[in-house]
């Protein structure tokens, strides 16, 4: 997974469980967008892992609370052009 991700990319917050290296909390709101500044390599202790994701929250956190969002797709929108009136003088 860590090939797919990278600096720029939206992941989706999905396991805001405790830290399973510390057990303490984590400030990780589940369901909540977060926008990835790094990947680090690192094995995660929980074997599921081989990268942590920098995403601007305390340090790094494990790869497996996250799942990438798609990137948006462009899209062409017509635009108004506004063009003065022409007055014709009699």
């Amino acid at each position: 997974m860590s090939d797919a991700i990278g600096p720029g990319d939206l992941v989706l917050c999905v396991n805001a469980a405790p830290n399973h290296a510390t057990g303490r909390p984590v400030p990780l709101q589940a369901g909540e967008t977060y926008r990835v500044f790094s990947v680090m390599e690192y094995a995660c202790p929980c074997g599921r892992s081989d990268a942590l994701l920098d995403v601007g929250v305390d340090f790094g956190w494990c790869q497996t609370r996250f799942r990438l969002l798609p990137k948006p797709k462009a899209q062409a929108r017509p635009r108004r052009v506004s063009a003065p009136k022409e007055t014709e003088t009699v």
